[in-house]
């Protein structure tokens, strides 16, 4: 049996590459897409130009306008990415169809044995560059390795525009002389607490014994040694094997305006919706997540008496959790989401539905069929109409990018 091979591929500041092929003037430039400089945007992603005066994702856009006051921002056209994702899933599904995507501009890719097609694996990477950039206009970056953590540390080093693979058995050694952040899961405070023990490097990492840190971090302290030793046996799984579905926004500014607050839940709740019907999957439990203007974050989840797939049920149980939890806090609203966990046996026993459960579903495939065609904003119902009022761009799309199946 073949040793397993995983590539992980990213398109490179996907939002900005894809703006630069609608206008080609802005190659070169520094360019930042996000929300907008003169409220509570935040940046989605930079151009490589904007990088090197310190912008970066997730910064607010009125520090990036700081930064670099001379760059081009825009307030991006998600529904132009979302048909640039579409088409690069696409082009990776030729090449294998164990593909698992990671949001809308990355990918693992499971091609263990595809040597024989391409000659080599390093080489079918090339072919899968090329087609990007002939196809697409756009760049990716790919990192080739025995698992899926190690895959995505190398494409991350690979960038921009750049190829790397690390063979069976270098895992460690590859990983050894990086900086600890580098390690897929650790953030800002995962990196404080390492440092504060005197750990820099992902190789001073993976030589703490386990023990040590099982007790500093519990559990995540056995998956933080096997990762920072290169050691990864989850597998590449296809988006019909997801086990959750979720979206969520971060306002402009804070509220506790109940109205708007269920009008955007009914606008994600329609979003979570589509992602189960696209898959042909349903849900028992319904989780929202609230993030006060403190940062101080909740979230509440409901088990369904019976699995479902519509929109109405969903938006209903996360509406009765959001306002339980909304109207029990003086605080205002910063962020919202709401997320369905999958139950992967697809379909369902019709002749237990009532009469309005049947309508609900013939309704909902309807509105799926003309949203695939028009765009998602062909059909809203009355509450997420009034959302329009709150974002002066005429935008369609009422969200940060998406959180994807995961």
């Amino acid at each position: 049996m073949p040793l397993k091979t995983v590539m992980h591929i990213d398109l490179d500041a996907f939002f900005v590459s894809v703006e630069q092929v609608l206008n080609p003037a802005l190659k070169g430039k520094p360019v930042v897409v996000g929300g907008s400089t003169d409220r509570r945007g935040v940046v989605a992603t930079a151009s490589y130009e904007a990088r090197a005066f310190g912008v970066h994702s997730g910064m607010p856009m009125a520090t990036a306008l700081r930064l670099c006051p001379q760059a081009i921002f825009l307030t991006g056209n998600y529904h132009r990415y979302a048909e640039a994702s579409r088409r690069f899933m696409g082009i990776l599904a030729d090449f294998s169809p164990f593909l698992e995507p990671m949001g809308l501009d990355e990918a693992f890719l499971e091609v263990t044995g595809f040597e024989s097609l391409h000659k080599s694996i390093y080489e079918m990477a090339q072919k899968i560059r090329a087609r990007v950039r002939a196809e697409l206009g756009l760049a990716a970056s790919i990192g080739i390795a025995p698992c899926k953590i190690v895959a995505k540390v190398a494409s991350d080093e690979a960038k921009p525009d750049g190829l790397m693979q690390v063979l069976p058995g270098g895992e460690a050694a590859f990983l050894a002389p990086l900086a600890i952040r580098k390690l897929p899961g650790v953030g800002e405070k995962t990196e404080a607490i390492l440092k504060g023990l005197g750990i820099k490097t992902i190789g001073i990492l993976a030589r703490m014994p386990e023990t040590a840190l099982k007790h500093r971090f519990g559990m995540y302290g056995e998956t933080l040694h096997r990762h920072a030793n290169g050691i990864d046996h989850s597998h590449v799984l296809p988006p019909a094997e997801a086990k959750s579905t979720s979206r969520e926004t971060t306002f402009e500014r804070d509220t506790r305006d109940m109205v708007f607050l269920s009008g955007m839940l009914r606008y994600l709740a329609e979003k979570v919706g589509a992602d189960l019907r696209r898959y042909g999957r349903q849900t028992a439990c319904v989780a929202i997540k609230v993030r006060f203007a403190d940062f101080t974050t909740l979230t509440r989840q409901c088990t369904l008496a019976n699995p479902t797939d519509a929109d109405q049920y969903i938006f209903q149980t996360g509406d009765s959790l959001l306002k339980k939890t909304v109207q029990a806090d003086k605080r205002a609203v910063r962020l919202i989401g709401i997320g369905v966990s999958i139950i992967n046996e697809p379909g369902r026993q019709l002749p237990l539905l009532n009469g309005m459960e049947q309508r609900w579903e013939k309704l909902n495939r309807v509105i799926d069929k003309m949203r695939v065609k028009y765009g998602f904003s062909v059909i809203q119902s009355g509450q997420t109409l009034q959302l329009r009022k709150a974002y002066h761009s005429g935008s369609s799309d009422f969200t940060h990018p998406p959180l994807q199946i995961s």
